[in-house]
């Protein structure tokens, strides 16, 4: 059974997205309130293209939210982005919905409303930089033999239930070592006793070996 996943808002982004998708065998709806990029849109065989503003409750119902398994909200605006995601994972539970984000700020205030995956360039960048920098300082602590260590970042859900739970208490494997905690702004070099927030986005460098099993505790499927 094919993927469904719905493009809201945008039009290069979804065209370049849409397009990779419909190369993994995705089945892509796109929504743009813009006619003329709808018609510009329709060129590309397998879209299925919605007119109409992506932020509007009966857009997204004609847009068949409620049967899609992955909703990616791309309009220009974070405030749209945002009610997109709203109305997509409440009104009609999308099991994952994504959101582009202009405003590196606003990520910890996004997960901390449900929404499942905030994707910003500018904190993206950020984070391959620290991530490199990471990688370099782990490389005289672990030996990296056969490519086996990954680099992870995780954010903290409210619904896996960490709140104010302090790192040494995380019971997590040896294998694996949280090198940094993005909070908002701040990026912390975390001790056992620092404490997580929902919100948060820890960075950790795992042995391949038990890279799932860390997704799964930070997840809160595992504790």
């Amino acid at each position: 059974m094919k993927t469904n996943i719905l493009l809201a808002g945008g039009y290069h982004k979804a065209l370049s997205v849409g397009e990779s998708l419909l190369q993994k065998g995705c089945q892509v709806t796109i929504v743009n309130a813009d006619k003329r990029d709808c018609e510009r849109l329709a060129e590309t065989e397998g879209f299925k293209i919605i007119w109409g503003d992506a932020s509007k409750e009966f857009i997204l119902k004609e847009a068949q939210a409620a049967k899609m398994d992955i909703v990616i909200a791309m309009a220009p605006r974070d405030e749209d982005n945002f009610v997109i995601c709203q109305i997509c994972k409440k009104i009609y539970r999308v099991p994952k919905v994504v959101a582009l984000l202009n405003d590196p700020k606003k990520t910890a205030f996004f997960y901390q409303m449900g929404i499942d995956r905030v994707v910003c360039a500018i904190g993206a960048i950020t984070n391959i930089i620290e991530e490199q920098a990471l990688m370099e300082k782990m490389t005289t602590m672990l030996p990296l033999t056969n490519g086996k260590i990954n680099v992870l970042e995780i954010p903290i859900l409210e619904q896996a239930g960490f709140e104010y739970t302090k790192l040494k208490d995380m019971n997590l494997p040896k294998d694996a070592i949280i090198g940094c905690i993005v909070r908002g702004e701040h990026s912390i070099i975390p001790g056992g006793d620092t404490m997580l927030m929902t919100g948060d986005i820890v960075i950790l460098i795992v042995n391949g070996e038990v890279k799932e099993e860390v997704v799964e505790i930070f997840t809160g499927g595992k504790k």
